[in-house]
């Protein structure tokens, strides 16, 4: 059973969002070893220079970095990154299967996004959407396209 490792930068703070995260990680365990790891952000001010944001990316990287799990297939959600449909993530997971990789990181970078170090050592960088969504709301709709496209593999009547 593939393992799936999602790295967020921040915290699931409302009961609907936590709730909603639960109740995904529990659909999932049939399918997969799904993990949620929480790092915090970093703390800028309201307008902060290119070069705090910087500072701040490179802070989040180190730390998003000794989260990774070793030899894992990695992908890095990020606004440049190619956008696929539901069917396209089930054929991506099931290509990852096929390949024989057993884990996979996910990772979902803060406000200010994803250092680039980590996009360039992506297997695959993937947009969500050309809209923006808050960092809470895209966790719970990664998890639900996750699991989403495990039942499209099994071919079950979830997707339609």
């Amino acid at each position: 059973m593939i393992g799936i490792k999602i790295i967020c930068v921040g915290r699931l703070k409302e009961k609907f969002y936590t709730d909603a995260q639960k109740e995904f990680l529990k659909r999932l365990t049939g399918y997969c070893k799904p993990e949620i790891i929480e790092l915090p952000e970093s703390l800028l001010p309201p307008e902060p220079s290119e070069a705090e944001v910087l500072r701040a990316l490179e802070k989040e990287c180190a730390v998003i970095e000794r989260k990774f799990t070793a030899g894992a297939y990695l992908i890095a959600l990020c606004i440049e990154g190619c956008a696929i449909d539901s069917v396209g993530l089930s054929n991506l997971l099931a290509d990852c299967a096929g390949r024989g990789e057993s884990k996979l990181n996910i990772v979902i970078g803060g406000s200010f996004g994803l250092h680039q170090r980590i996009k360039e050592r992506a297997n695959v960088r993937l947009s969500m959407s050309k809209m923006t969504f808050p960092h809470n709301l895209a966790r719970i709709i990664l998890l639900e396209q996750v699991y989403r496209a495990f039942k499209i593999i099994e071919g079950g009547k979830y997707h339609k």
